[in-house]
């Protein structure tokens, strides 16, 4: 298949690419979740002191990394001609003077191999994990293969930036190199974030601390600890490329949520919601109730939780959800919201036993509907759920639009599918 030849090809444009221009730095990002938030935060972080080149349009298919590399734009189904104009394009990228100091690029695994692949055309300079879940299960058939495959990174890393707080600790046994230090957001990290504030609308304020380096005061605009983990991470790369601390924070200092990741937005009669409907993973909705959990208890007077299902968990799909119910505390939550029939076959159940008051939907249209009949003035929302359930529609209802909130999958292309999904519960 001559898209095949093309693929190799390119792959060895990258090669030629890395020997011809040997002081620019290629740092991946790759794991189970959080991947374009550490991007984001790792443009941040370096773009005070460097040239910076980061693909916005990232394929999500690992086939396409040589193509994102290099810089060049293929259309999501290339034709004959679009190959060879790629083609073309990687060898004036090979020919020409570098354009920038630090490329920043995704690399995904869909199937067992995937890394292998990469690995034999590019070796990153450094390579960041931020965390390994089971929602790919089903293409690894076990927690262990899919670890194995995200750890195998270390075999073809020069320098290997670990999670420690979404990373099992089990999964050391298989680093293929001893050049990797840890990032986090807890003290077991050797780099990590001690925060000293926290507030929805304003972020994290603390110190990042690194091995042999000064605490580093910084306000970071993130909500969420599992977000403000892609900070550190990206603070740690930096720091190991030699970036000035005053350089890092100040970068990082215009870090915003991306929209869709725990993103706070002004809600309808003085609440405050918490979207986080982009696509939501075990380890991220459990991190996203921490956070409401966290929130000023004198000042918030009713918390409620939308909570959609999480998808492609194979075989977990029942554990998962019953973890995530377990969560729930009736202490904290007025309301437990489950939005599709995972949530209410296996979430709800776990929800009540703990003593939560948990209410059914269909779908985000009635979560939002439901939730603003049963909010008070000054509450706090979290909406969380699967990509294919779009929970940002309940968001939509609770939001103060006047304040131009932005949310997910809003192109008129997205809006159409939207419309024919609702429908069906019509």
């Amino acid at each position: 298949m001559f898209e095949q030849f093309f693929l190799k090809k390119l792959q060895g444009k990258v090669m030629q690419y890395v020997a011809a221009h040997p002081n620019v730095k290629v740092i991946a990002v790759t794991g189970s979740i959080g991947k374009s938030t550490t991007s984001r935060a790792l443009a941040q972080a370096f773009s005070q002191a460097v040239r910076v080149r980061m693909c916005d349009t990232h394929h999500k298919d690992p086939r396409f990394v040589s193509v994102e590399v290099l810089g060049i734009e293929l259309p999501a189904r290339p034709s004959l001609v679009d190959w060879f104009a790629a083609l073309r394009a990687a060898g004036e990228r090979v020919r020409a003077e570098a354009d920038v100091d630090v490329i920043i690029q995704e690399i995904n695994t869909t199937r067992p191999g995937d890394f292998a692949t990469i690995g034999s055309y590019l070796r990153p300079d450094i390579t960041l994990l931020t965390g390994v879940s089971p929602e790919q299960i089903e293409a690894f058939g076990s927690m262990d293969a899919l670890g194995q495959e995200y750890m195998s990174v270390t075999s073809f890393s020069k320098y290997v930036l670990i999670n420690r707080d979404e990373v099992d600790s089990k999964l050391a046994q298989l680093e293929q190199s001893s050049n990797f230090s840890t990032y986090g957001t807890t003290g077991a990290a050797e780099y990590r974030f001690e925060i000293e504030e926290f507030s929805v609308l304003d972020g994290y304020k603390g110190n990042f601390v690194g091995p042999e380096r000064k605490p580093a005061t910084a306000t970071v605009h993130v909500v969420g600890e599992h977000i403000l983990q892609s900070a550190v991470g990206a603070y740690a790369a930096a720091a190991l490329a030699g970036i000035t601390d005053e350089q890092i924070v100040s970068g990082i200092s215009g870090l915003k949520p991306l929209l869709g990741r725990m993103n706070p937005m002004r809600g309808i009669e003085g609440t405050t919601i918490i979207d986080d409907s982009h696509d939501a993973r075990p380890a991220s909705v459990a991190a996203a109730l921490k956070t409401l959990y966290t929130t000023d208890t004198e000042n918030v007077p009713q918390r409620i939780a939308i909570i959609g299902d999480v998808q492609n968990l194979g075989s977990l799909t029942k554990d998962e959800h019953e973890k995530l119910g377990s969560l729930c505390d009736p202490s904290l939550l007025t309301w437990v919201v489950t939005v599709g029939h995972e949530t209410e076959m296996y979430l709800a159940p776990a929800a009540r036993a703990r003593g939560c008051q948990v209410h059914s939907v269909r779908n985000a249209i009635e979560a939002g509907e439901f939730v603003r009949s049963v909010t008070e003035t000054g509450a706090m929302i979290l909406a969380t759920g699967a990509a294919g359930l779009y929970v940002e529609e309940a968001v939509k209802i609770l939001c103060d639009m006047s304040e131009d909130a932005e949310l997910v999958r809003q192109t008129p292309e997205m809006i159409a599918m939207k419309n024919a999904y609702f429908s069906l519960f019509a």
